[in-house]
């Protein structure tokens, strides 16, 4: 895998864009309030201790940048090898890590420290939705 071709646009296209799909995806009139009930939060607010802002929106644009540049990263690489590789390609690719990745990749931790499988399905389905629109605006864009 190469950092040469990237396109630094499409990255932070699809950065900007992810970041505000997920602000919307748990934003009080859509699944919020529902991850809130299947978490057991009955309150619909976090406890103190874990609601500090700097952290919390620090934390989720670290680690989405750390997802759409690994993203970048393979959909460039895989651009160098197929030259009819598309928009489509590039989404199935996210789609796929979203998927395949992102989601099951946090199924046993959740499973085994009791959480709810619907609380699992909200959180993880936006970061698949999310990888799949992304991939394909960095094919786009590369």
């Amino acid at each position: 895998m190469t950092f040469s071709g990237l396109n630094v646009l499409g990255l932070l296209l699809a950065f900007v864009v992810s970041f505000i799909s997920g602000a919307i995806w748990f934003g009080p009139k859509t699944f919020y309030p529902m991850w809130m009930k299947a978490k057991g939060i009955t309150s619909g607010q976090l406890a103190v201790q874990a609601n500090k802002p700097l952290a919390l929106f620090g934390g989720t644009a670290f680690g989405l940048l750390v997802q759409i540049l690994t993203l970048g990263l393979m959909v460039n690489s895989l651009q160098k090898g197929h030259p009819n590789f598309g928009i489509l390609d590039g989404a199935g690719v996210g789609f796929a890590l979203g998927i395949g990745i992102a989601m099951f990749a946090s199924l046993s931790h959740r499973l085994f420290s009791g959480e709810s499988f619907k609380a699992w399905i909200i959180e993880t389905a936006n970061d698949a939705i999310n990888l799949t629109i992304a991939g394909a605006i960095i094919a786009y864009f590369n």
